[in-house]
């Protein structure tokens, strides 16, 4: 048999490589002679500058920048050539990621890609050719606005004072920006950006209502968010003409994508797309006999281009089977099987705290992989039991 492991990372507790070493160690415990191929997959979000560049055989540069929360942070991002050029790969959640913002202090309103911005800038002045940017898993909502700061642009109020934006309330404040200050070596650089593409900025499916309360804010913080980002849509219209609204990938990030789109003229790609460039998956699953992936909580929305769902509509190709193992079953869970996952279980056999699941994860997922195992087991034994009376007959 072989079963080829394709998942996501555990969002704030895991890596996708923590992960599929957790569920390779379950298949073993099943069966150790079962041929399995591991591959930690990426989606813009944690990991993402690391595995590229142990991929590319790259370095990653330490820099202390501007946390989510203003505090100074070490964080890092990525370097590696390839085909004459220098590419610089930054991972958003690496410095304004949801792992990043205390628990005691989630509010999106008081949130800054600040440090985005100032990574961008220490990527400028290694002298890079391209610039890559993973966006995922993100503790901000302020629009990409923190991060145009740093690059330069100018947000004034209505006395024509400068505003500093340390969150997405502060969008509110604003009454006009400039660009006129904007690093022009962002004219030379092209940026790539891999994204979730049906992330939009403003609207009922906005990423403030999406997203919002995932990031820690209530009700009343989802909809004065939802008017900031609304507000700051019409900014960049009369500072730059382009409408950023509804434009894919417009929302990723808590809005980074906009902010991106708007002031460094960055390409927003599926995040799939562009991670395909780096990891080729297909010849791989269509090899297998069973596909296992994973992600941290299965909803209605892993079939937007997640992991998992991007998994299944390859491995359906092939008429592969799908199981997903995840942390939580959310509302919505069962659009993935439209999506293409044929099944799936939550490690989760039992009330326990927050704490403790996020402790007891690798064991988990290791023992939720073993009983999946079995349990497609007795599947086999049936059918190969009908198939011997069958013959008999």
């Amino acid at each position: 048999m072989k079963i080829v492991i394709v998942p996501s990372g555990f969002k704030e507790c895991l890596d996708a490589e923590e992960v599929a070493l957790a569920m390779d160690r379950g298949v073993r415990r099943f069966d150790q002679s079962i041929d399995t191929e591991v591959i930690p997959m990426i989606d813009g979000g944690e990991g993402f500058a690391k595995t590229i560049i142990n991929l590319k055989g790259g370095d990653l540069i330490f820099k202390k920048v501007t946390g989510p929360v203003g505090k100074k942070i070490n964080s890092y991002f990525g370097l590696f050539e390839e085909n004459g050029e220098r590419i610089a790969v930054i991972e958003m959640a690496a410095v304004s990621g949801l792992k990043l913002v205390p628990r005691d202090r989630r509010n999106p309103l008081k949130t800054t890609t600040y440090g985005v911005g100032e990574l961008i800038l220490s990527a400028l002045d290694l002298g890079v050719d391209r610039i890559l940017i993973g966006c995922g898993d993100s503790g901000t909502s302020d629009g990409g606005a923190g991060m145009a700061q740093a690059l330069g642009i100018q947000f004034f109020d209505k006395k024509h004072q400068i505003v500093h934006i340390e969150g997405g309330k502060d969008l509110l404040k604003v009454d006009s920006l400039r660009t006129n200050h904007l690093d022009r070596r962002l004219e030379n650089v092209p940026i790539d950006v891999a994204c979730n593409w049906k992330n939009i900025l403003c609207g009922e499916k906005g990423v403030a209502r999406v997203f919002g309360p995932q990031k820690g804010a209530t009700s009343k913080q989802v909809e004065i968010l939802s008017s900031a980002l609304e507000h700051y849509a019409d900014l960049i219209q009369a500072a730059t003409g382009l409408d950023v609204r509804s434009l894919p990938g417009s929302g990723a990030s808590g809005g980074l994508g906009a902010g991106l789109l708007a002031f460094t003229n960055a390409t927003l790609h599926p995040r799939f797309d562009i991670i395909m460039n780096f990891i080729n998956i297909e010849e791989k699953i269509s090899a297998a006999d069973i596909v296992l992936t994973a992600e941290g909580s299965l909803d209605f929305q892993t079939p937007n281009g997640k992991i998992p769902a991007e998994v299944a509509r390859i491995a359906k190709k092939n008429h592969i089977p799908v199981i997903a193992i995840t942390g939580t079953i959310g509302k919505g869970a069962a659009l993935n099987y439209q999506a293409g996952i044929d099944a799936y279980i939550s490690i989760i056999q039992k009330p326990t705290s927050l704490e403790q699941a996020m402790k007891k994860a690798p064991k988990w997922i290791e023992e939720s992989t073993e009983s999946v195992l079995r349990q497609v087991a007795i599947g086999w034994a049936i059918a190969q039991r009908k198939s011997i009376k069958k013959v008999s007959i």
